[in-house]
């Protein structure tokens, strides 16, 4: 071997060490979210660009994602520095598995998704980082029937009613619009809306006598519920041809409305009743495995996530929402403005009270989600007898949990093993 090859050798050797090296210096954020594409790729020039250290962005399915963490974890040493996923995503670890984040002097404008993020501990064992949500939006011609006194931006499920009775009576027809067709998110409503804000669970409170007068409540808003709302699917085409003037949806099925006519609507939160605001929030958060390389660096990315300038392009490149108080800029399009302002008021209203979305169902979600839109369908379409229902239906769903063995989320109180239906 010539020394010119030798010496060549030696560069592309140390070239191998340097370029190591250089990755492994990389902070490497493991996560579940922002994995399409564009998404990823705007996490990593929009968002993560602006952090004083290099950051590897890699979002995976939740089947990887775990198998890795389990797999350093158990060999008390790995590359993870930060782990962004869904609540359901920690709730299901260890919180031993967590370093505590208490210290960080970083949260959510959210006393209620602070508490989840304790994962039943005392302390922060991940920091909230982004939500997204469903919410309530109307035709500013509605606006004028709101009963007296009523603040839009703290509805009661009463005041609801009333003001669709309202409008009812005002224009000759029923102008509220929920998702009940085929394609709609009815399930959710019920899942993440009325059952937190009438029973304070979703499942151990699921024929409770509290969900009877649920279920009352439900007919009453029927009553002024258009009838066509059972094709119903994206209640932003309702909006814009004036079926509906108020309309309960997830933010990305409204927001066409918004962005075609800005001016004309307006979007707020969902209504509370007598166990709190029930809202349905996608909670995303940042946590920090115990076998992190560099806590420090570690620590700095998940204080710079919750930056309000890093909150705001994140919205920008995932379209989730910040959790922490921002004031949104004007280049946004009117519909991430008017939903961003109503998800916040919703998520740190002092009533909050939030169903989560079901986990640990595996394939029976499917099944989980049936029971609450066939039970809307028998009660308030066909109109059979409340309890009746309710009692007949919990046996499908006490079948669901107990096959699945999916322990409780919230707002229903804690479990070991399948969550009961009492």
């Amino acid at each position: 071997m010539t020394l010119k090859m030798k010496l060549a050798g030696a560069a592309s050797g140390l070239a191998i060490v340097v370029a190591a090296t250089a990755a492994q210096a990389d902070v490497l954020f493991w996560s579940t979210q922002a994995k399409p594409v564009e998404e990823s790729q705007a996490m990593r020039d929009q968002v993560l660009s602006g952090h004083s250290e290099a950051v590897d962005y890699q979002p995976n399915d939740a089947g990887p994602w775990i198998t890795r963490l389990q797999a350093e974890l158990e060999a008390g040493t790995g590359t993870i520095a930060v782990l962004g996923g869904l609540h359901g995503d920690f709730s299901a670890m260890n919180p031993d598995d967590l370093v505590d984040l208490d210290d960080l002097g970083v949260m959510a404008a959210s006393g209620t998704f602070n508490d989840l993020a304790k994962l039943g501990t005392d302390a922060m064992q991940y920091i909230p980082w982004m939500q997204a949500s469903y919410i309530m939006a109307a035709n500013k011609e509605a606006l004028q029937y709101l009963p007296d006194g009523a603040d839009i931006n703290a509805l009661s499920y009463d005041q609801l009613i009333e003001w669709t009775a309202n409008v009812h009576e005002a224009v000759g027809e029923p102008k509220f619009g929920f998702p009940a067709g085929p394609k709609g998110l009815k399930h959710r409503f019920f899942q993440g809306y009325l059952y937190p804000s009438y029973t304070n669970g979703v499942v151990r409170t699921f024929a409770s006598d509290d969900a009877v007068v649920a279920w009352e409540k439900m007919k009453e808003l029927w009553a002024h519920t258009n009838p066509a709302s059972t094709n119903f699917a994206f209640l932003q085409e309702q909006l814009l041809n004036g079926d509906a003037w108020i309309a309960f949806d997830h933010t990305s099925r409204l927001a066409a409305a918004f962005n075609e006519r800005p001016d004309d609507f307006v979007a707020f939160p969902a209504p509370a009743g007598p166990t709190g605001r029930g809202f349905m929030p996608v909670l995303a958060g940042v946590a920090i495995p115990k076998t992190a390389p560099d806590m420090e660096a570690a620590k700095a990315l998940v204080q710079y996530m919750l930056d309000p300038a890093t909150q705001i392009a994140t919205l920008k490149a995932t379209n989730f929402f910040p959790v922490v108080d921002v004031e949104l800029p004007s280049d946004l399009p009117p519909s991430v403005q008017a939903a961003g302002n109503a998800v916040a008021i919703m998520s740190a209203s002092p009533d909050a009270n939030p169903g989560l979305l079901p986990a640990g169902l595996g394939d029976k979600g499917g099944d989980f989600s049936r029971v609450y839109s066939d039970t809307f369908e028998r009660i308030v379409l066909a109109g059979q007898d409340i309890r009746t229902v309710l009692d007949d239906q919990k046996k499908t769903l006490a079948a669901i949990m107990e096959e699945s063995g999916a322990p409780c989320w919230a707002p229903d109180a804690p479990s070991e093993g399948a969550c009961p239906v009492e």
